[in-house]
């Protein structure tokens, strides 16, 4: 007990990992990620801005586009620290309650984010099938219940992942596989039994991901079927385009996911380069693009950046 002891206190730290295999690299890196952690800040941020200060845009569908953006810029801000550390500072080591406290805040926002997106697509299935009860149904006081909820569901499936890692013992190497820290990452390092961890793992991205994804796909059966309900073929494309948008938000987050899924799962002969730009994709695409998306197909969104921007420089 006393040589596990002093193992596990060899390891209250962690190593990251740049570019594997060439660390003297990442500083090639350092400049593209400052780029798109930049985009991600300024894109979100003004989404934020302009919702908040416009009047026109205090409905439903723009309530859910601020929850959005907010929990895009939530995921960037809990990768940041480490990834600017790794890439820019040369800085590989991070402490045991740090990487602890990042995979918390990664997998709850990443269960928040999935969330939202099931919550937008409630939104255009109500807006488009009873387009006459819209601001009914959907007052201030159930989307504040939809986002607090949304919230508090991610926190409790993610709230005992921190516990489950700060049990086990680690006595083989600490060398994690990304900039940042993830559970399935840190899980793979401990030189005891995680069959509880797996297990609780899978239970929880079944409870979120997966089902969120069920959920999504009923909803756009449900939207196709009254659209097609409609008879008009322009009125049909009209509102589909209204969908646009949230289908490129859907797919922005989860093909992502399913392909750094199929790659842990089938592609462990494939170089570890591979592994860290899908994982670094995974985290950074939605950020990135949600707001880029949103600004060039919403005319109402786009509008009102222009007339903010135009008064800033007035």
């Amino acid at each position: 007990m006393s040589v596990l002891n002093h193992t596990r206190f060899n390891h209250q730290t962690f190593t990251l990992t740049g570019i594997p295999g060439m660390p003297e690299k990442d500083y090639w890196i350092a400049l593209p990620l400052f780029f798109l952690y930049s985009i991600t800040l300024l894109g979100n941020i003004t989404i934020l801005i302009v919702i908040k200060h416009e009047q026109s845009l205090h409905e439903p569908m723009y309530y859910f586009l601020a929850m959005l953006a907010a929990t895009d810029l939530s995921l960037s801000l809990s990768s940041l620290p480490t990834m600017l550390e790794v890439h820019w500072f040369g800085q590989y080591s991070v402490t045991f309650d740090a990487c602890i406290t990042q995979m918390f805040f990664i997998h709850t926002f990443g269960g928040v984010e999935s969330g939202v997106l099931v919550a937008m697509a409630f939104d255009r299935f109500v807006a488009i099938r009873f387009p006459l009860h819209y601001a009914i149904i959907l007052t201030h006081g159930v989307i504040s219940k939809i986002g607090v909820t949304i919230l508090l569901r991610s926190v409790v499936a993610v709230l005992p992942v921190p516990f489950l890692i700060k049990r086990l013992p680690f006595c083989h190497s600490n060398v994690l596989s990304h900039a940042y820290c993830l559970h399935q990452d840190a899980m793979r390092l401990a030189c005891a039994d995680t069959h509880i961890n797996s297990l609780y793992g899978l239970l929880a991205v079944i409870f979120i991901i997966v089902l969120d994804a069920l959920v999504l796909l009923l909803s756009y059966i449900l939207i196709l079927q009254a659209v097609l309900g409609i008879a008009s073929r322009e009125e049909r494309f009209k509102v589909l385009n209204t969908c646009f948008s949230h289908i490129c938000a859907v797919l922005l987050f989860y093909v992502p996911l399913i392909a750094m899924t199929l790659l842990h799962l089938f592609g462990k002969h494939l170089s570890p380069i591979v592994h860290t730009f899908m994982a670094n994709v995974y985290l950074l695409l939605p950020p990135v693009l949600n707001p880029i998306v949103y600004s060039i197909r919403t005319r109402e969104i786009r509008r009102q950046i222009v007339r903010v921007l135009w008064r800033t420089s007035s």
